[in-house]
């Protein structure tokens, strides 16, 4: 399993020790630059912690989670936010999932605020994609996709969702999705859905993504 985390204390034990209660075989916390006491309480709560050198943002942190897995042999990641929105319990779904995909997205339709779903409603209708939840980062990936992942062609990748699911969709990777509930963000707020400005930027950064990313064909889940 894989975390990213930025100043993630007040949560972090508790995701990890349920992840890890759950079925989670090993957990990575990718230390984003914390400026609190997030790495050091990661590792004493069971989890390795890589510490990235500069900012990464959320994907940056993600890769560098899935190429440490890919690197040291492991077969799959699932990523989890250190927030505790993520509920570990459904960890042994998504993994039975992904016998017969190589992605499984944990989808939460109902979550979020009127900006996140403008914004989901926006982006299936310029990409083509027909997920219910676009912008979950509680998800698996097989061993095609994290090879795919772990490339130097989604290093660019500014988000770890919408970009992502264009990446994987042109290189015909099966994906799936499960339904789950998820728990309201424990401290902190999102990076991207925290105000409409900051979604308008980000639908102005992500269309540029999606417009340089397209190719034809519809994308369903299976």
């Amino acid at each position: 399993m894989v975390i990213p985390a930025l100043n993630e204390a007040d949560c972090i034990a508790g995701v990890i020790t349920q992840a890890l209660a759950r079925g989670a075989t090993d957990v990575v916390v990718v230390d984003d630059g914390s400026t609190d006491d997030t790495a050091a309480i990661a590792e004493v709560s069971g989890a390795k912690v890589l510490h990235a050198p500069l900012w990464q943002g959320a994907w940056g942190a993600i890769q560098t989670g899935i190429r440490y897995g890919v690197r040291h042999g492991y077969s799959a990641v699932i990523t989890m936010d250190a927030d505790g929105q993520h509920e570990p319990a459904y960890l042994p779904e998504l993994i039975a999932a992904g016998r017969d995909a190589d992605v499984v997205i944990a989808a939460c339709a109902s979550r979020g605020s009127r900006a996140r779903q403008a914004a989901w409603a926006y982006f299936r209708l310029l990409t083509g994609l027909r997920f219910d939840d676009l912008t979950s980062g509680f998800r698996y990936y097989g061993p095609r996709a994290c090879s795919l992942l772990a490339s130097e062609d989604a290093t660019l990748l500014d988000y770890q969702d919408i970009g992502v699911l264009l990446l994987l969709r042109r290189a015909n990777l099966r994906i799936s999705e499960v339904s789950v509930l998820m728990n309201p963000r424990k401290s902190g707020a999102s990076r991207i859905f925290f105000s409409w400005w900051t979604v308008g930027w980000y639908m102005a950064e992500t269309t540029l993504l999606c417009l340089a990313r397209w190719t034809p064909g519809r994308a369903r889940p299976r």
